[in-house]
C-alpha cells in the first residue's frame, strides 16, 4: 500500500464506521474505491467524500441528498455544488431550528411538571 491509498480496514478505523457501513456507501455509489482483486483501496478523493458524507449525516441530511449533492461536482463543478450546498444548508437550518424550538418546549414542559410533582411531594411530607 502506498501513502496515498488507504485499505478497507484502515478506512473503517479512520472514520469509525463498520465494514457494513462502508460497503453500503459503496453499494449506493457514494464511494468508489479502487479494487485490486478483492482488495479495496481508498484514495484522497474517497477520503474527502467520506468526510463530507459523515458531516452531512451529522447535520441531518439523508444519504440520498448527500449522494445527489456529491454528483453535482462531477457533472457541473464547484460553483453549482456550492450553490446547491447553500440551499440545502438553508433548508436544514430551518429544520434544526424547528427541532430546537420543539426541544425547548418539551424541556420547559418537563421542568414545569417536575417542579409541580416536587411541590406535591413536599406537601405529602
Amino acid at each position: 500500500m502506498t501513502d496515498d491509498r488507504i485499505s478497507f480496514k484502515d478506512m473503517c478505523a479512520r472514520f469509525d464506521v463498520t465494514p457494513r457501513t462502508l460497503r453500503y456507501y459503496e453499494y449506493i455509489e457514494l464511494l468508489q474505491p479502487r479494487k485490486e482483486g478483492r482488495t479495496r483501496f481508498y484514495g484522497a478523493r474517497e477520503v474527502a467524500r467520506m468526510t463530507l458524507i459523515l458531516r452531512g449525516r451529522r447535520f441531518g441530511f439523508s444519504l440520498e441528498e448527500i449522494r445527489q449533492w456529491l454528483q453535482i461536482y462531477d457533472k457541473k463543478g464547484s460553483r453549482e455544488q456550492y450553490q446547491v450546498w447553500i440551499d440545502m444548508a438553508d433548508r436544514q437550518l430551518a429544520v434544526l431550528d424547528g427541532q430546537i424550538a420543539d426541544l425547548q418546549t418539551a424541556r420547559a414542559d418537563l421542568d414545569q411538571l417536575r417542579r409541580s410533582t416536587a411541590d406535591q411531594l413536599t406537601q405529602l411530607n
